[in-house]
């Protein structure tokens, strides 16, 4: 499968989705993997988490468009970087689709999630109250789909752990629609940072995508 959707977000950055329709062996034959890579897809059950790690990688590779051994590494906070080349990335995946983001000129955060009617029964514990409020009853689903997204977006972005959803990562109203824009601003402690949030829906997904500044 080639990739399902790109999109420019600027100059220096871009995501990109892939629909993964390949069995493991086929998306594992496109990658060069090192030792402990190899190990740790051994590790992994067969199934989705198999299919979205290679499928990533995959779409990391055409993303950059080269055929080199691509090194890619986790910090302390678990966020995804290059080693040996200059672009911020971020990775995420839901149920048949990979999505991966990039820029040379700034951290990143990109999230799809598969549309399902399971997120209101979770909302309390990634919403605040004045943001409840400015759900439309009538889109619901969608919108709080949107806010997840938005805040897994700018959580991956930000990079690092103890970030609550609820208390640090705050959402101004929009309109419910199927793309737009969320402002959003993460504040923690001093830290008071602004973020505008890119989202669309595509197919059944939600995806929503962020680049922060450098």
């Amino acid at each position: 499968m080639a990739i399902a959707y790109r999109h420019q977000v600027d100059p220096d950055t871009e995501f990109a989705l892939w629909k993964i329709e390949e069995e493991a062996d086929d998306l594992y034959s496109q990658l060069q993997l090192n030792n402990k890579e190899k190990a740790y897809i051994e590790k992994l059950s067969k199934g989705k988490r198999n299919l979205h790690w290679l499928g990533t990688r995959v779409l990391l590779r055409k993303m950059l468009h080269t055929d080199e051994y691509i090194d890619s590494q986790v910090d302390i906070h678990g966020k995804p970087y290059l080693v040996n080349m200059p672009y911020h990335i971020s990775l995420s995946h839901s149920f048949d689709y990979a999505a991966v983001m990039v820029s040379k000129s700034g951290p990143v955060g990109i999230d799809i999630e598969q549309v399902k009617e399971k997120v209101e029964r979770i909302a309390h514990k990634f919403m605040r109250p004045e943001e409840m409020a400015f759900i439309d009853p009538a889109n619901k689903i969608q919108q709080l789909y949107v806010c997840w997204c938005a805040k897994e977006a700018v959580y991956k972005c930000y990079g690092q752990k103890e970030v609550s959803f609820a208390d640090n990562i705050l959402l101004q109203p929009f309109p419910p629609q199927n793309q737009g824009t969320v402002s959003a601003r993460l504040l923690k402690g001093e830290i008071d940072i602004p973020y505008q949030v890119q989202y669309m829906q595509y197919e059944d997904y939600m995806v929503g995508y962020v680049k922060g500044q450098q």
